[in-house]
C-alpha cells in the first residue's frame, strides 16, 4: 500500500517550510456556524485546523462533523480522535468515516479523564491507547488491514500525528515517549502549549540527540494569555502546565487592559525564539475562543502569507 497522503499539510512539511496549525473547539450545540465562524477567521492563516474531540471531558458536537463542515468550506481539517470515549471497533469506524470525506489529517490523543467533564459519572473505555491508536491508523493505511486482519475497501490515507507534553512529570521519560511514538508511526507532533522556553529547549536538544527529529515533524504549540489571571490558573490550576513566575510577573505587570495584548507580544517573542531551535518544523497556535488573534501572531512572526501548495 502507499504511504503517501494527499495532505497538504504534510506537503508543507515535506518541502521545507515552517507550518502553522490551530485549533477550534466545537459547540455545545448542533450549530454548525459556531464552527465554521471560526474556521472563516483563520483559514487563510494557517495550513490545517484542528477540531478538539470532546475537549476537557465536556460534551460537545462531535470532531468527525466538525471536520465534515470545514471540508465543506475548502479548509484542510484535522481531526482530533481521543481513545478515552470508543472501543477500537468505533475508533476504526470513525476513521472510516473520516476517509470517506477525504479528510487526510488525524491526531491520535488519550483523551482528559471524565472526572474533568460535564459527566463525570461516565465510564472510561480506553481499550486502546493514544500509541496503539497511531498503529491501528497505520496499519488501516499502510497495510489496507483492519485491527482484525480483513483487507479494506478504500484505506484511509492519513498523515498521522500525535501530542507530546515536555512539560509533564517525569521530564525524564518525556523524550523516551516520544521515541515510542515516532516507533509506533506517528509522523507529525503538535506539543503542549510553551511558555518555559529553556526546558522546551533542552527537551528538543535531548530529542535532537537522539535524531528524534529527523523522523518526525515537530510543530512547536502556543498559546496566547488573554490576562494575568489566566496566567495564574494555567500555572497552578491545569495539570502538565509550566508557567514560570517571570511571565506571571510582566503579564501582572501591566495594566489590565493592555494584559491582552501583553498575552498577544508574548506568543509572538516565543514564535521568534524557537523558530531557531533545531527540530522545530512549524507552530501550532492555540487560541481557543480567541481566533480572531490568530491572523495578527501569523503576520507578526514572519508566517504570513502561507505558501501556496497545489
Amino acid at each position: 500500500m502507499s504511504t503517501k497522503t494527499p495532505s497538504k499539510l504534510e506537503k508543507i512539511l515535506s518541502a521545507g517550510h515552517m507550518a502553522v496549525t490551530s485549533e477550534c473547539g466545537p459547540p455545545r450545540g448542533s450549530d454548525s456556524e459556531d464552527i465554521t465562524k471560526k474556521a472563516e477567521m483563520i483559514k487563510n492563516h494557517v495550513d490545517a485546523i484542528n477540531i478538539t474531540d470532546n475537549q476537557t471531558s465536556v460534551t460537545r458536537l462531535c470532531s468527525l462533523a466538525s471536520c465534515i463542515h470545514l471540508k465543506k468550506m475548502g479548509v484542510e481539517p484535522t481531526l482530533q480522535m481521543v481513545t478515552r470515549d470508543r472501543n477500537r471497533i468505533a475508533l476504526q469506524s470513525d476513521i472510516l468515516g473520516a476517509a470517506s470525506f477525504d479528510i487526510y489529517n488525524i491526531l491520535c490523543l488519550s483523551g482528559d479523564h471524565q472526572n474533568f467533564g460535564d459527566c463525570p459519572q461516565g465510564q472510561n473505555v480506553f481499550d486502546i491507547d493514544s500509541i496503539q491508536l497511531i498503529q491501528t491508523v497505520r496499519q488501516m493505511r499502510d497495510e489496507g488491514k483492519f485491527l482484525g486482519g480483513d483487507d479494506i475497501n478504500r484505506p484511509p490515507q492519513m498523515f498521522v500525528g500525535a501530542a507530546a507534553n515536555p512539560f509533564a512529570d517525569p521530564f525524564e521519560i518525556r523524550v523516551p515517549r516520544l521515541a515510542k511514538k515516532i516507533a509506533a508511526g506517528v509522523e507529525f507532533i503538535q506539543t503542549q502549549c510553551i511558555y518555559n522556553l529553556e526546558k522546551f529547549e533542552l527537551w528538543m536538544k535531548q530529542a535532537c540527540d537522539r535524531g528524534l527529529h529527523e523522523k518526525v515533524y515537530i510543530l512547536a504549540g502556543v498559546t496566547p494569555f488573554k490576562s494575568a489571571g489566566m496566567a495564574k490558573y494555567m500555572k497552578n490550576r491545569v495539570p502538565g502546565m509550566d508557567v514560570p513566575d517571570d511571565v506571571v510577573k510582566r503579564m501582572s505587570g501591566v495594566p489590565k487592559e493592555n494584559q491582552a495584548e501583553e498575552g498577544i507580544n508574548i506568543c509572538v517573542e516565543t514564535i521568534q525564539r524557537l523558530k531557531e531551535v533545531e527540530g522545530v518544523k512549524g507552530f501550532h497556535i492555540m487560541a481557543i475562543e480567541w481566533e480572531d488573534k490568530v491572523p495578527e501572531i501569523v503576520e507578526r512572526t514572519g508566517l504570513y502569507p502561507r505558501p501556496d501548495i497545489s
